[in-house]
């Protein structure tokens, strides 16, 4: 795996892509392991960002480029902007002082569903479009109903 990695990290990313608008599996692994190394480092330390958002209306959009890349840049450089760029525009509703509106939806278990429900291209608007989403949907408020001792089904 070490070698697969060495490897990935010494392509440049116009031969990392193997169709326009995606990646192989070896660089998808790679980028993916580090995306989960970052969100894990952020849940840890999410009590360290000001809760809200640094920024003034049009600092973001200042920061990025007025028009679209010409060419790919590597995914240490995008990770890189996320970090610069969008991360001191947003309002961290994962920190223990964030008291507004409702409560933490970013949990581990929800991160890592989130993963595999992205991974899928899950489009859960209605039964035709995703069947196993709209009854996990309905059985989960079922167990909520339970759980909060509403009476019977919904």
């Amino acid at each position: 795996m070490e070698e697969r990695e060495q490897k990935r990290a010494t392509l440049d990313p116009a031969q990392q892509e193997q169709a326009i608008g995606d990646m192989d599996p070896d660089s998808f692994r790679l980028y993916a392991h580090q995306v989960v190394d970052w969100i894990a480092d952020y849940l840890e330390h999410v009590g360290d960002y000001p809760v809200l958002a640094r920024t003034q209306p049009g600092d973001i959009r200042r920061a990025l480029p007025a028009q679209p890349p010409q060419q790919p840049e590597s995914m240490q450089a995008i990770l890189a902007d996320f970090e610069r760029i969008l991360l001191p525009g947003i309002t961290h509703w994962n920190a223990p002082g964030f008291m507004g509106f409702f409560g933490i939806t970013g949990s581990g278990p929800g991160i890592l569903g989130e993963f595999l429900t992205a991974a899928l291209n899950v489009n859960a608007m209605l039964w035709r479009t995703s069947p196993a989403a709209t009854e996990l949907e309905q059985v989960a408020l079922d167990w909520l109903r339970q759980m909060l001792g509403l009476p019977g089904p919904l």
